[in-house]
């Protein structure tokens, strides 16, 4: 399926084992990939404000999953259990200037803020269009 947002379409599927095409990245792929995205712009306005330079930074993010949460087994929740990021930085900045960096990115990144905290959900609303 494609998704939209403002004038961006994202291809997400699933994997061929799971009964996809595999012709993109999976809902829970695209979600740590949304976080650590949100997590590099983040950095990137804030090392600016910090005056801090940075020559490269990359994130890797990765989460535990039991699918059999999905398929209702009953006690495994079926999203994420954990996830887990690293960033990779090069800058000739002091090491705790750079851990400050870091810091105020996990505090306001918005898609971590959102996963940490929880965010209310509504019921959904279904329109039937025959």
């Amino acid at each position: 399926m494609d998704v939209q947002a403002r004038n961006f379409t994202v291809r997400v599927d699933e994997p061929r084992e799971s009964g996809g095409e595999d012709t993109g990245m999976n809902p829970v792929e695209l979600l740590l990939c949304s976080l650590g995205a949100c997590q590099l712009v983040a950095a990137s306005a804030f090392s600016r404000q910090m005056r801090i330079d940075l020559d490269e930074i990359w994130v890797e993010v990765e989460g535990d999953m039991d699918s059999a949460g999905m398929m209702g087994y009953t006690g495994i929740r079926p999203g994420y259990q954990n996830i887990r990021f690293v960033f990779h930085v090069k800058t000739d900045a002091q090491p705790a200037k750079v851990q400050a960096l870091i810091d105020l990115v996990e505090q306001r990144c918005p898609v971590g803020d959102s996963l940490n905290s929880g965010v209310p959900m509504e019921k959904a609303k279904i329109i039937m269009e025959y």
